[in-house]
């Protein structure tokens, strides 16, 4: 585990990552070699932060060209704190869609949703996304807000 610079210690860091359920923000670079950013759902665990998405977004394509990103999670309302870092990103199959139930349940309380249907169907192919942190840092403008 990567230890965070900042004001928080890593057992806060964790914290704040287990309890927050905003998504994460991901940049990447396009094989085009131009700068992509995306949301995604995500939890962290054992260091790793852990999205899910089709196996045919973009974004895989994006990732296979160059698995190196930037990442931020922080509160869209004040006081405004958050991690952000960078890291690899690692791709496998998420065929029993495992990672992406979980992810259902942190955001959305469950799967008893339209989107919950629409990801779950057995036509969608989806994939695991690891972040392996290499850099950690943490805000908290709570002092200032």
């Amino acid at each position: 585990m990567v230890t965070p610079s900042g004001p928080w210690s890593l057992a806060e860091t964790e914290r704040f990552l287990d309890e927050a359920t905003v998504p994460i923000r991901l940049g990447c670079r396009t094989p085009a070699d131009r700068p992509w950013m995306l949301s995604l759902w995500y939890r962290f665990a054992d260091g790793v932060f852990e999205c899910a998405t089709g196996a045919d977004a973009a974004v895989v394509d994006y990732l296979e060209y160059d698995p190196t990103v930037s990442f931020e999670v922080s509160t869209n309302e004040p006081p405004y704190r958050g991690v952000r870092g960078n890291g690899t990103v690692s791709i496998t199959a998420d065929e029993d869609k495992e990672l992406l139930r979980d992810l259902l349940q942190r955001y959305l309380g469950g799967t008893d949703a339209p989107i919950a249907d629409r990801l779950l169907s057995p036509d969608r192919q989806e994939v695991r996304l690891a972040i392996a942190p290499d850099r950690l840092h943490t805000w908290d403008y709570s002092d200032r807000m």
